[in-house]
């Protein structure tokens, strides 16, 4: 089975984070009606705050998956030192999802946690992994590179009005698309998933722009 850097979960995310805050910018090239220096001023605002904000979710991605492999080590370790049985089968079933601890009976709970007794000794501490570094460079890729499809119609076509609705059909284009996959990922059907993430989207947007982001 492959294993992903970055789950569809997170690539779709990551890429809908970064065409919402470009779409914020872009947008406010079409309220101001400004001039070409205007237009290459907010381009450059916009290609900037994607930089910025990949390079903070990259470092968020490397600390939460730090902190989320430290805190199962912390389970693993009170699982195994658990003074009774019954308070190592109460953590097990705190660090599983609700849908699976609800079906398991008591001897499957002691299943397991013989079973956990009986592995190797776990590491003494967490250390970063290069799939940590992958997956953070993967997320500032998807914030990054989620700009220039949007900002391209600006830099190729001299008529704003033009290069504003060729911006918006190709943010609509990606909106989509991310959404289909992420609904096919879920097991739904993926256009409605797609109108339902352009919906979400255009709604941010607007939302962001009135609240002067």
């Amino acid at each position: 089975m492959t294993h992903h850097v970055l789950d569809p979960i997170e690539r779709t995310s990551e890429v809908l984070f970064g065409l919402i805050m470009v779409l914020t910018l872009t947008s406010s090239i079409r309220v101001t009606e400004g001039s070409q220096a205007d237009v290459r001023s907010v381009l450059g605002a916009a290609i900037g705050c994607n930089l910025a904000w990949g390079l903070v979710d990259a470092v968020m991605f490397v600390m939460t998956n730090f902190m989320e492999r430290a805190r199962n080590l912390a389970t693993f370790r009170a699982v195994r030192q658990a003074p009774s049985a019954k308070t190592a089968q109460a953590r097990i079933l705190d660090s599983l999802p609700r849908v699976v601890s609800d079906v398991l009976t008591s001897a499957e709970i002691e299943s397991l946690h013989q079973r956990l007794v009986l592995l190797a000794d776990p590491p003494q501490d967490v250390r970063l992994t290069r799939r940590d570094f992958l997956g953070a460079v993967g997320v500032f890729l998807l914030v990054f590179l989620s700009t220039f499809p949007v900002v391209i119609p600006f830099l190729v076509l001299s008529d704003l009005s033009s290069a504003f609705q060729a911006s918006s059909a190709v943010a609509a284009l990606m909106l989509f698309g991310t959404g289909w996959s992420l609904g096919r990922y879920a097991g739904r059907p993926g256009w409605r998933a797609g109108l339902g993430m352009v919906a979400i989207g255009v709604g941010l947007v607007a939302l962001t722009v009135a609240l002067g982001g």
